[in-house]
């Protein structure tokens, strides 16, 4: 499947604290934004995205690996898998930033997704999010994990509050911060002609979702998109770093609506 990525510094900050990884051999797109500034949250998203990925390729390597937490019988293999890597990354920020004076405090956000055949496996902690673009509209797959979503969710601030709130920033959720962290999971199933989008909210922040959604539907070859997601928000001030990853499910020509298709025009 078409894969676009691209991770940027912005315009007003001095380092880099997000960090993606890519597996293209198994359909896994993996992004994390670090946080803690001088307490290194570069470490920390760097941190989350190699355990993370370690974790489902030894897996796919080797089916029997141990989960690092006990498996959920509604979730399909991938997602166990995703949910007990994502815990691996939670343990090994926590246990570095209390090894290490320097990098106490240090936390990231992470959001995966493990795409196998039509099944899509989501995961994630924090406010970097998941988009699936489908037949033209942009939906919003994860909730945040921060605390004006909550509020919002509670209805004690209308969205445009919490978009301009102070509070933006705060998480509720995010990795390294306590020994374990509670971590949401999801399944979608895909369709030909799907693009599915994860993105710090250096992103969201920056970009609006129909601006998102028709920079996706302007842009058909994956890494222009991701380019351009990034150009714009830089071109509307760049406050924070920006990564995106994309993935786009392709409308093969034996593909289901090709079959549907094919069997609704055959004469009876």
């Amino acid at each position: 499947m078409p894969i676009g990525a691209r991770s940027d510094v912005g315009r007003l900050r001095g380092n880099n604290e997000d960090s993606f990884k890519v597996v293209p051999e198994l359909n896994l797109l993996i992004l994390s934004d670090g946080m803690g500034g001088e307490a290194h949250g570069e470490v920390a998203s760097k941190m989350a995205v190699e355990t993370i990925a370690a974790h489902c390729q030894e897996a796919a390597a080797s089916p029997s690996a141990p989960l690092a937490i006990p498996a959920k019988s509604e979730y399909a293999e991938e997602t166990n898998r995703l949910v007990s890597a994502v815990a691996l990354a939670n343990r090994a920020i926590f246990d570095s930033a209390a090894n290490n004076a320097a990098q106490k405090g240090m936390g990231a956000t992470t959001v995966v997704v493990w795409v196998k055949e039509q099944r899509m496996s989501v995961v994630h902690v924090g406010d970097s999010r998941a988009y699936l673009l489908r037949s033209g509209e942009l939906q919003q797959l994860t909730e945040d994990h921060s605390l004006v979503a909550e509020q919002v969710r509670r209805g004690i601030l209308t969205q445009q509050q919490a978009d301009e709130s102070e509070m933006a920033s705060v998480l509720l959720r995010a990795l390294g911060i306590e020994e374990t962290v509670e971590i949401a999971a999801d399944e979608h199933l895909l369709m030909e002609g799907d693009v599915v989008l994860l993105c710090s909210d250096g992103l969201t922040r920056m970009v609006t979702e129909p601006e998102i959604a028709s920079t996706l539907l302007t842009y058909p070859v994956a890494q222009s998109a991701a380019d351009r997601l990034v150009e714009l928000a830089n071109e509307y001030g760049g406050a924070d770093n920006v990564t995106v990853v994309l993935l786009q499910v392709p409308a093969a020509a034996d593909g289901l609506f090709a079959r549907m298709w094919h069997w609704l025009t055959q004469p009876l």
